[in-house]
């Protein structure tokens, strides 16, 4: 992890210094800093949303505290103010002052270039607050994720169609933002206002008799949901067990809304002609987008269920079934990974082709691939922390699976591709996919000796609190 901040912090100063000069070349008709400024509205509006998915709630236990001389104030505030001396919050800082030094201070002069800093400062503040009220009143849940991404959708068509130009609002306002001193008033009142609403929140819902009833009724619809896979028999109870896990803690839904964001990684890639002529990224990109809820939630398929693992395996669950619908759960994320991307057509045969053939590895090879190394992962998972910042359970072993799961097609097309033979290697790995559909049975009765071999080596790993 160390050695991870420390790269991403070089990442981020360099890219500091370097920003004026690759935002020339890609505007020459406009300054560095206006081109910036237009971006910043985009950016604030992405980083919110993401501070929605992942960043977590500071929580205390109040009413330990209320039979003390404390005043509820004082720990409303310390709820509040607790998320802003996070030092993951200023890594921004090491991008925000290279370039305020490169492409602020030449347009703005020192003191635009101080006050440019001390703005993105309050914004980091505004945004820490204003995300924490918004997961609190509405909750991390799908509906709140599809109205973020409706709302930069909208602002990306109002931008794209001509109908209303962001980047020029946005480049006026914080080009305001910086010349004037009372752009620093704006700002600072802009995190006073969700510090307020954070503060209103905890008036109305102070005690945990005001929500209650809001829980348990919450609670009992989640208990209602997927009965009707009890049909399905055993198999189809665990699928029941293991789809409301997904939904009732705050790693996998976290997961889960982490693969629904993935799947607009296509666009990143897809538009873009630099892209275009190199087979062996396309062939990436399509194998992540059709397979990223297998991907993400196959990662610890087994070590979900860690923390009750032991009551699992005193149960009268015999290991194929289990076995089996682990495999039909990631086979399920899949196939509705594949019907989400089928938009992606739009851009040509090639992506078509790619994303058939990625989808027919990913259900063919991929899933067999994480339920056998899934055994091999001792590391317990606590469910109810987050997952952003969070390595708890991560081993090399996470990554070793990466090697079939990416680097084998992608090595395959681009050797390939060099040729001039790209449908070779497409063929190839359809077929592998092919053979491991065919043959998915006798592929989980290997799966499942290997967890036999294994099974009281995760118990005694499971059981281990890190």
């Amino acid at each position: 992890m160390g050695l991870s901040i420390l790269y991403f912090l070089v990442i981020f100063v360099l890219m500091g210094f370097m920003l004026p000069k690759i935002l020339a070349e890609a505007a020459p008709q406009l300054d560095p800093a206006l081109t910036f400024n237009g971006a910043m509205f985009f950016v604030i509006v992405l980083a919110l949303l993401i501070r929605f998915l992942f960043q977590p709630l500071s929580t205390i236990n109040l009413q330990s505290y209320q039979v003390l001389p404390i005043k509820r104030s004082k720990l409303v505030n310390y709820l509040l103010l607790k998320p802003l001396l996070n030092p993951a919050n200023y890594l921004t800082l090491s991008f925000a002052i290279p370039f305020a030094i490169t492409g602020i201070n030449p347009s703005y002069g020192i003191g635009g270039a101080f006050q440019f800093i001390l703005i993105v400062i309050f914004l980091i503040w505004f945004n820490t607050l204003f995300a924490i009220f918004l997961k609190r009143k509405f909750g991390s849940n799908i509906l709140g994720i599809i109205v973020f991404l409706a709302i930069i959708a909208g602002l990306v068509a109002l931008e794209y169609f001509k109908i209303y130009s962001i980047f020029d609002m946005s480049q006026r306002v914080f080009g305001f933002l910086i010349e004037n001193p009372i752009g620093l008033l704006v700002v600072m009142g802009l995190s006073a206002v969700a510090f307020v609403l954070n503060k209103w929140f905890f008036a109305q819902n102070y005690y945990p008799e005001s929500f209650d009833k809001k829980v348990a009724k919450k609670q009992q619809a989640e208990t209602q949901n997927f009965s009707f896979m009890e049909r399905f028999g055993k198999i189809g109870e665990i699928i029941s067990l293991e789809m409301k896990l997904a939904l009732r803690h705050k790693r996998t839904k976290n997961v889960l809304y982490t693969a629904a964001l993935f799947l607009l990684y296509g666009l990143l890639f897809y538009p873009n002609d630099m892209y275009k002529e190199n087979d062996a990224m396309l062939m990436l990109v399509a194998i992540f987008v059709t397979g990223i809820g297998m991907i993400l939630f196959g990662q610890w398929i087994i070590n979900w269920e860690g923390s009750y693992f032991d009551f699992l395996m005193t149960r009268n669950i015999d290991t194929q079934s289990y076995i089996k619908a682990n495999y039909f759960l990631l086979l399920s994320l899949s196939i509705v990974s594949f019907i989400l991307t089928t938009p992606y057509f739009l851009f040509g045969t090639d992506i078509l082709i790619n994303h058939s053939v990625a989808f027919l590895y990913n259900v063919g090879v991929n899933i067999h691939v994480y339920l056998f190394g899934a055994t091999f992962n001792t590391k317990r998972l606590e469910l109810s922390k987050g997952s952003a910042m969070n390595m708890q359970g991560v081993s090399y072993k996470n990554f070793i699976v990466i090697i079939p799961l990416l680097i084998v097609p992608m090595g395959l097309i681009g050797i390939f591709s060099l040729f001039g033979a790209k449908n070779i290697a497409l063929i190839i790995l359809a077929v592998l996919g092919l053979a491991g559909i065919i043959f998915w049975k006798q592929l989980l009765e290997i799966t499942e000796k290997q967890f036999l071999r294994r099974k009281y080596a995760l118990c005694e790993g499971f059981r281990k609190k890190e």
